[in-house]
């Protein structure tokens, strides 16, 4: 098998395993896929490539519910903030120094597994949202710029706001899809978006939707709160592996 064809078998591989993970917790399609395409390739050209099956899968979570307009307008700052910072922090992905931004990445997906493993909730008052969305913004989209994951702060953030399931659900979806749009945007900016990352974007879609539909048919028989710990667990090594592999590259 050729370099070409092994990538292509490990994109499909990828996204399969993401979309497995998004359909039984939820959430983490992204942060899967580009951990994952990380170890094969640059990270700039694993986010490109997440841009098409990101915006689709987090499509019924933005479409779904009765509450899109209000929570489009609470959460406006947020949004706008996140658009902002990725494209102050894209530099770092799109620049020459590949190790930064994979030590970066490495050390988001650490991050986020320890607190998905040991973070406790927490309630922000109604009061202080008009100030600390944007900042939460700000901080998501330098984060996201610099690594292609747009979790951290953000999704904490918004598990803190007292929403309803359906509305958390549906914040969810259009903080990512928001955050995705303005990856793509980035990175088209600095002409890290070429046809070839888009056709390649647009095949992993299958993949992605496979995986999401075998997630969601298992979710019941695998226990979610145990496969959510061990997927935060498994964050945690791979994230663990690419800091190490930045810092003693061999």
């Amino acid at each position: 098998m050729n370099d070409s064809a092994a990538i292509t078998v490990w994109i499909v591989l990828a996204f399969t395993a993401a979309g497995f993970v998004k359909g039984v917790v939820g959430m983490g399609l992204p942060t899967v896929a580009i951990g994952l395409l990380s170890i094969v390739m640059a990270p700039v050209s694993a986010v490109a490539i997440l841009v098409i099956p990101s915006l689709v899968t987090n499509a019924w979570q933005l479409l779904a519910g009765p509450q899109f307009t209000k929570l489009a307008r609470r959460l406006s700052g947020l949004l706008l903030a996140v658009c902002a910072g990725t494209f102050m922090g894209i530099g770092v992905l799109t620049g020459p120094s590949a190790p930064t931004a994979g030590a970066a990445l490495g050390a988001v997906l650490v991050a986020y597994g320890l607190y998905g493993l040991f973070g406790r909730a927490f309630v922000v008052p109604t009061s202080a949202e008009p100030w600390l969305s944007p900042v939460i913004g700000l901080a998501t989209g330098v984060i996201a710029g610099a690594t292609g994951v747009f979790v951290v702060p953000m999704v904490p953030y918004l598990n803190s706001l007292g929403l309803a399931k359906e509305s958390l659900i549906q914040a969810l979806g259009l903080s990512f899809t928001a955050s995705t749009l303005a990856l793509a945007g980035a990175l088209a900016s600095r002409g890290e978006y070429q046809w070839s990352s888009a056709w390649s974007s647009l095949l992993a879609v299958l993949p992605a939707l496979a995986g999401m539909y075998i997630g969601q048919r298992v979710r019941d028989k695998l226990q979610p709160a145990i496969f959510r710990r061990w997927f935060f667990i498994g964050l945690i090594v791979l994230g663990a592996y690419m800091l190490a592999h930045a810092v003693w590259p061999k």
